[in-house]
């Protein structure tokens, strides 16, 4: 029986295939002459991968045509001390050898004696690349043999190598490398690499490697050149990574070239940050808005990733048309979209409800911006501990830490400023360079509580060597925004970790442009300047107090304590027609003690 995607294929095919079955290898030989050979010809017709399972007897298990997905091959588990007693042949239509990451994943997954694959060329002898399980310091890898002839193939001493693997796993307690190591490659900046090393780290990925290539124009087909692959393709191999991230948006067609030409996993930033985002969404709306950026992410993209669609992560590295599989997606994606538009609509209506009651009652809005990682949780909460109203001091702090996105879920906590007002202070997503469009789109209705703040706090890190470049593009993401006219103030954060010098240079730069009202130097840790912050919000606030003088009776004291909870008193007297005060307070609060005023 042929399994796999058998459609539309000629019986003349399927017959020639079913004469694998018949075909029975030496114990001792990976691969014979008839089956590579009868295997390329076939691919060659088809255009679709072929795959062939032989046990340690030499007998045929299966043949599969393009999808393995039908393909059973029981799981083994390390602990029982050995390898599964099948090997694995296939072909790559696309003439490279060299083994894929679903290859190798498979490899180490289905605890296969080997892996082999055949490039399939018109033209071209074909080459095969054999791929083995390997114990490298107590854990489970695999090494790879490249650039085979069928002659050397066969030729190979496999036994020899299985004797020794087997032996290894007997002699020694193995562990299964479960873990993500990355080579990450850029061709933008070494600042901006490192930040994707950064990145890659908030995503649980160890970077073991990184490739930096100063390139006029970006390459249309691999991104980096050709040669720059090869190399890239070695050093994975050498440093035992399993997923190769590049510093910049890929098309799916460079995505498909180049794992194709590396045999890894092929990520990029905007994959790597959406992913951030997925893990560590927690409220309804910001699962929402990380799932609609993914979509819109993936959708354009569908097309050019093409046929490997169908490739499934346990299969053994083979590839079906995928057509039917590419508009089924597709539309079910745009379904998707639409209907997760529709729940963010709603949620942005509650957010206008709510924004609708703040502004009946007068109360300031003042949002956290910066760049992520600078420090705007740590510093929202300290301006809680010092400044939060009574009725709001039960309320939990938000999730800080020394990490890239700590923060994804927009936060608004009321705080009482020095001269008694209210104001609603907002935490908000941190910014990055090259953060994707989808993102900025998706994340607008949570981004709204930026567009209707009265007053921005900026918060900078000013000991990030960075610093300049990443004050730049949160500008670029106000400017996105449409929020750049909105006043601003600068907090320069971390001031501990800087010199005096260094820091007037910094300012120097800033101060009365890009429509900063004032600089700020903080230490949000240290507690360092907090005051001085609150009353720069004060004193910028459009909403102004305005001076007052009044005289409470004694029967009416409780217009006293109310004006002690909501203005900022000046002078108090007790006299003896009653209680004289002086005060600022704004038009709300004069209006209700309107009657006392002298």
């Amino acid at each position: 029986m042929i399994y796999g995607d058998i459609e539309g294929v000629r019986d003349i095919i399927l017959n020639e295939l079913e004469e694998i079955y018949d075909i029975k290898l030496p114990k001792d030989e990976i691969i014979n002459e008839d089956i590579a050979n009868r295997m390329h010809r076939l691919t060659l017709i088809l255009n679709r991968e072929i795959s062939t399972a032989v046990d340690r007897k030499g007998h045929v298990k299966y043949v599969c045509i393009g999808d393995s997905s039908s393909v059973d091959i029981p799981l083994i588990d390390i602990k029982e001390k050995r390898l599964s007693g099948v090997r694995v042949i296939h072909t790559h239509p696309n003439g490279i050898s060299r083994l894929s990451a679903l290859d190798t994943s498979a490899l180490l997954r289905l605890k296969l004696d080997c892996i082999a694959a055949i490039a399939v060329s018109d033209g071209k002898e074909p080459e095969i690349t054999i791929g083995f399980c390997d114990v490298i310091d107590g854990i489970l890898g695999t090494v790879m043999i490249e650039d085979l002839t069928i002659e050397e193939a066969q030729s190979y001493n496999f036994l020899d190598r299985l004797s020794i693997i087997e032996r290894a796993i007997m002699d020694n307690e193995i562990e299964e490398d479960t873990s993500e190591r990355a080579v990450i490659v850029g061709c933008d900046t070494e600042e901006s690499l490192e930040e994707l090393g950064e990145l890659a780290a908030a995503c649980g990925v160890k970077v073991v490697s990184d490739v930096f290539q100063k390139r006029a124009k970006i390459d249309t087909v691999y991104y980096v050149g050709s040669g720059k692959v090869r190399e890239i393709a070695m050093l994975a191999q050498a440093v035992r990574a399993n997923v190769v991230i590049f510093d910049d948006e890929l098309s799916g067609s460079q995505v498909r070239n180049l794992e194709e030409a590396l045999g890894f996993k092929v990520i990029d930033r905007t994959t790597l940050i959406l992913d951030i985002f997925a893990r560590r969404a927690k409220t309804k709306d910001a699962k929402i808005q990380v799932e609609l950026a993914q979509l819109k992410y993936r959708l354009p993209r569908l097309t050019g990733l093409g046929i490997v669609l169908s490739r499934t992560g346990g299969g053994i590295g083979t590839r079906g048309p995928g057509e039917k599989k590419l508009e089924t997606d597709r539309r079910h994606i745009k379904e998707q979209i639409y209907d997760l538009k529709r729940e963010l609509d709603k949620i942005q209506k509650v957010r206008e409800v709510q924004r609708e009651k703040r502004s009946r009652d007068n109360v300031p809005k003042v949002s956290l911006v910066g760049y992520t990682n600078v420090g705007k949780s740590t510093l929202r909460n300290k301006l809680c501990d010092v400044a939060l109203p009574k009725e709001g001091s039960t309320k939990e702090k938000v999730f800080e830490a020394d990490m890239l996105f700590a923060t994804l879920d927009t936060t608004t906590r009321a705080l009482s400023l020095r001269d008694n007002r209210i104001i609603t202070l907002t935490d908000t997503v941190g910014f990055v360079r090259k953060l994707p469009h989808d993102l900025v789109e998706a994340f607008k209705s949570t981004l709204e509580e930026v567009i209707f703040s009265d007053l921005l706090i900026h918060v900078v890190d000013c000991a990030s060597p960075e610093v300049k470049e990443q004050i730049g593009a949160v500008e670029n993401v106000l400017m996105e925004l449409d929020a750049l006219k909105i006043p601003k103030i600068m907090a320069l954060n971390k001031v501990d970790k800087v010199s005096r010098e260094y820091l007037d240079v910094l300012k120097a730069d800033y101060i009365n442009k890009e429509n900063y009202l004032d600089i700020i130097e903080i230490s949000a840790v240290e507690g360092t300047n907090l005051d001085k912050l609150l009353d720069c919000i004060g004193e910028n606030l459009p909403v102004k107090l305005s001076a007052v003088q009044l005289l409470i009776p004694y029967s009416d004291s409780s217009a006293a304590a109310f004006l002690h909870r909501n203005a900022n008193i000046i002078i108090e007297e007790y006299r003896d027609d009653g209680i004289y005060i002086e005060a600022q307070a704004d038009e709300e609060v004069i209006n209700k003690s309107k009657s006392y005023i002298i």
